[in-house]
Protein backbone atom coordinates (compact mmCIF):
# COMPACT_ATOMS: atom_id res chain seq x y z
CA UNK A 1 0.00 0.00 0.00
CA UNK A 2 2.69 2.42 1.04
CA UNK A 3 4.55 1.68 -2.36
CA UNK A 4 1.57 2.25 -4.65
CA UNK A 5 1.36 6.07 -2.67
CA UNK A 6 5.02 6.34 -3.22
CA UNK A 7 4.85 5.74 -6.84
CA UNK A 8 1.49 7.72 -7.35
CA UNK A 9 3.60 10.83 -5.56
CA UNK A 10 6.36 10.65 -8.09
CA UNK A 11 3.81 10.28 -10.96
CA UNK A 12 2.46 13.58 -9.34
CA UNK A 13 5.63 14.87 -9.19
CA UNK A 14 6.61 14.02 -12.69
CA UNK A 15 3.89 15.96 -14.47
CA UNK A 16 4.33 19.03 -11.92
CA UNK A 17 8.33 18.70 -13.38
CA UNK A 18 6.40 18.27 -16.83
CA UNK A 19 4.12 21.13 -16.89
CA UNK A 20 6.78 23.36 -15.67
CA UNK A 21 9.86 22.45 -17.81
CA UNK A 22 7.25 23.25 -20.58
CA UNK A 23 6.48 26.58 -19.20
CA UNK A 24 9.93 27.60 -19.47
CA UNK A 25 9.58 26.81 -22.90
CA UNK A 26 6.82 28.95 -22.95
CA UNK A 27 8.89 31.86 -21.74
CA UNK A 28 11.32 31.14 -24.74
CA UNK A 29 13.70 29.31 -23.02
CA UNK A 30 16.07 27.45 -24.75
CA UNK A 31 18.24 24.96 -22.38
CA UNK A 32 14.11 23.45 -21.24
CA UNK A 33 13.41 23.18 -24.67
CA UNK A 34 16.46 20.61 -25.67
CA UNK A 35 15.66 18.80 -22.28
CA UNK A 36 12.16 18.54 -23.15
CA UNK A 37 13.23 17.53 -26.51
CA UNK A 38 15.80 14.74 -25.29
CA UNK A 39 12.70 13.85 -22.23
CA UNK A 40 10.48 12.94 -25.43
CA UNK A 41 12.24 12.05 -28.22
CA UNK A 42 12.29 8.33 -27.57
CA UNK A 43 9.04 8.25 -27.17
CA UNK A 44 8.03 10.29 -30.11
CA UNK A 45 10.38 7.88 -31.80
CA UNK A 46 8.86 4.86 -31.25
CA UNK A 47 5.37 6.15 -31.56
CA UNK A 48 5.68 7.65 -34.59
CA UNK A 49 7.92 4.56 -36.42
CA UNK A 50 4.68 2.23 -35.37
CA UNK A 51 2.11 4.90 -36.56
CA UNK A 52 3.70 5.58 -39.72
CA UNK A 53 5.69 2.46 -40.97
CA UNK A 54 8.11 5.14 -42.62
CA UNK A 55 10.83 5.15 -41.12
CA UNK A 56 12.79 7.34 -43.56
CA UNK A 57 10.06 10.09 -42.09
CA UNK A 58 10.33 9.98 -38.29
CA UNK A 59 13.13 12.43 -37.66
CA UNK A 60 11.41 15.05 -40.02
CA UNK A 61 7.83 14.12 -38.01
CA UNK A 62 9.86 14.43 -34.48
CA UNK A 63 11.06 17.51 -35.59
CA UNK A 64 8.34 19.10 -36.91
CA UNK A 65 6.25 17.96 -33.74
CA UNK A 66 8.65 19.91 -31.53
CA UNK A 67 9.11 23.00 -33.90
CA UNK A 68 4.99 22.72 -32.71
CA UNK A 69 5.39 22.63 -29.20
CA UNK A 70 8.29 25.32 -29.22
CA UNK A 71 5.85 27.99 -30.83
CA UNK A 72 2.77 26.77 -29.43
CA UNK A 73 3.89 26.16 -25.72
CA UNK A 74 1.82 29.07 -24.87
CA UNK A 75 -1.08 27.68 -25.44
CA UNK A 76 -0.98 24.63 -23.38
CA UNK A 77 -3.97 25.39 -21.18
CA UNK A 78 -3.60 21.97 -18.83
CA UNK A 79 -6.25 20.63 -19.55
CA UNK A 80 -4.55 17.54 -20.34
CA UNK A 81 -1.16 16.00 -19.39
CA UNK A 82 1.92 17.70 -21.01
CA UNK A 83 2.22 14.56 -22.89
CA UNK A 84 -0.69 14.12 -24.50
CA UNK A 85 -0.80 17.77 -25.27
CA UNK A 86 2.51 16.46 -27.09
CA UNK A 87 1.17 12.80 -28.74
CA UNK A 88 -1.66 14.96 -29.77
CA UNK A 89 0.72 17.04 -31.71
CA UNK A 90 2.91 14.09 -33.14
CA UNK A 91 -0.34 12.28 -34.29
CA UNK A 92 -2.00 15.72 -36.33
CA UNK A 93 2.24 15.82 -38.05
CA UNK A 94 2.57 12.26 -38.39
CA UNK A 95 -0.78 12.35 -40.81
CA UNK A 96 0.21 15.57 -42.41
CA UNK A 97 3.12 13.84 -43.61
CA UNK A 98 1.58 10.56 -44.06
CA UNK A 99 -0.71 12.31 -46.70
CA UNK A 100 0.37 11.58 -50.50
CA UNK A 101 2.80 8.80 -49.78
CA UNK A 102 2.55 6.09 -51.18
CA UNK A 103 6.16 4.46 -50.78
CA UNK A 104 6.84 0.79 -49.54
CA UNK A 105 6.70 0.33 -45.65
CA UNK A 106 10.33 -0.62 -44.66
CA UNK A 107 10.88 -3.60 -41.88
CA UNK A 108 13.90 -2.08 -39.19
CA UNK A 109 15.49 -5.21 -38.23
CA UNK A 110 17.23 -3.16 -35.39
CA UNK A 111 14.37 -2.43 -33.98
CA UNK A 112 12.71 -5.64 -34.36
CA UNK A 113 15.96 -7.67 -33.56
CA UNK A 114 15.61 -10.62 -31.26
CA UNK A 115 16.52 -11.44 -27.34
CA UNK A 116 19.83 -11.82 -26.27
CA UNK A 117 19.05 -14.60 -24.16
CA UNK A 118 17.41 -17.06 -26.36
CA UNK A 119 18.71 -19.67 -28.17
CA UNK A 120 19.23 -19.51 -31.86
CA UNK A 121 16.11 -21.32 -32.76
CA UNK A 122 13.73 -19.25 -30.82
CA UNK A 123 15.68 -16.16 -31.99
CA UNK A 124 14.66 -17.11 -35.11
CA UNK A 125 10.88 -17.83 -34.12
CA UNK A 126 10.93 -14.24 -32.39
CA UNK A 127 11.95 -12.49 -35.33
CA UNK A 128 9.07 -14.12 -37.72
CA UNK A 129 6.71 -13.74 -35.36
CA UNK A 130 7.79 -9.70 -34.97
CA UNK A 131 7.99 -10.02 -39.34
CA UNK A 132 4.24 -11.23 -39.39
CA UNK A 133 2.93 -8.88 -36.72
CA UNK A 134 4.87 -6.01 -38.55
CA UNK A 135 2.92 -7.51 -41.61
CA UNK A 136 -0.35 -7.16 -40.17
CA UNK A 137 0.17 -4.26 -38.98
CA UNK A 138 0.55 -2.59 -42.41
CA UNK A 139 -3.18 -3.30 -43.36
CA UNK A 140 -4.37 -1.23 -40.37
CA UNK A 141 -4.71 2.36 -41.19
CA UNK A 142 -2.80 4.95 -39.82
CA UNK A 143 -5.77 5.91 -37.31
CA UNK A 144 -5.79 1.95 -36.04
CA UNK A 145 -2.16 1.36 -35.63
CA UNK A 146 -2.01 4.80 -33.50
CA UNK A 147 -4.48 3.56 -31.34
CA UNK A 148 -2.48 0.40 -31.31
CA UNK A 149 0.38 1.86 -30.59
CA UNK A 150 -0.78 4.56 -27.78
CA UNK A 151 -2.37 1.85 -26.22
CA UNK A 152 -0.01 -1.26 -26.18
CA UNK A 153 3.34 0.71 -25.88
CA UNK A 154 2.37 3.67 -24.10
CA UNK A 155 0.39 2.47 -21.79
CA UNK A 156 -2.36 5.28 -22.66
CA UNK A 157 -6.49 4.38 -21.93
CA UNK A 158 -9.05 5.27 -24.08
CA UNK A 159 -9.75 9.11 -22.90
CA UNK A 160 -6.05 10.27 -23.42
CA UNK A 161 -5.76 8.46 -27.09
CA UNK A 162 -9.15 10.19 -27.44
CA UNK A 163 -7.80 13.58 -26.95
CA UNK A 164 -4.95 12.72 -28.49
CA UNK A 165 -6.54 12.24 -31.66
CA UNK A 166 -9.38 14.54 -31.31
CA UNK A 167 -12.14 11.69 -31.33
CA UNK A 168 -14.82 10.53 -29.25
CA UNK A 169 -13.41 7.76 -27.10
CA UNK A 170 -16.50 5.13 -28.91
CA UNK A 171 -14.20 6.59 -31.99
CA UNK A 172 -11.05 4.88 -30.20
CA UNK A 173 -12.75 2.11 -28.86
CA UNK A 174 -14.30 1.49 -32.39
CA UNK A 175 -10.89 2.10 -34.09
CA UNK A 176 -9.42 -0.68 -31.74
CA UNK A 177 -11.68 -3.33 -31.89
CA UNK A 178 -11.42 -3.17 -36.11
CA UNK A 179 -7.65 -3.08 -35.47
CA UNK A 180 -7.91 -6.60 -33.52
CA UNK A 181 -10.17 -7.98 -35.70
CA UNK A 182 -7.89 -6.98 -38.47
CA UNK A 183 -4.92 -8.14 -36.85
CA UNK A 184 -6.00 -11.32 -35.41
CA UNK A 185 -7.63 -12.14 -39.16
CA UNK A 186 -3.93 -11.41 -40.91
CA UNK A 187 -1.82 -13.31 -37.88
CA UNK A 188 -4.79 -16.25 -38.69
CA UNK A 189 -4.31 -16.77 -42.47
CA UNK A 190 -0.44 -16.08 -41.67
CA UNK A 191 -0.33 -19.49 -39.36
CA UNK A 192 -2.87 -21.10 -42.04
CA UNK A 193 -0.25 -21.03 -44.46
CA UNK A 194 2.48 -22.19 -42.09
Amino acid sequence: MRQRQDEKTRHGEDIQAEVALLMRVAAEEMDAFEALYRLYSPRLQRFIRGMTKQLNLVEEIIDDTMMVVWRKAYTFNHTAKVSTWIFAIAYRQSLKSLRGIDEAVEFDQDEHGGSTTAGPDDELQQQELRRHLDDAMKLLSAEQRAVIELTYYFGYGCREIADIVDCPVDTVKTRMFYARRKLKAALASRREAI
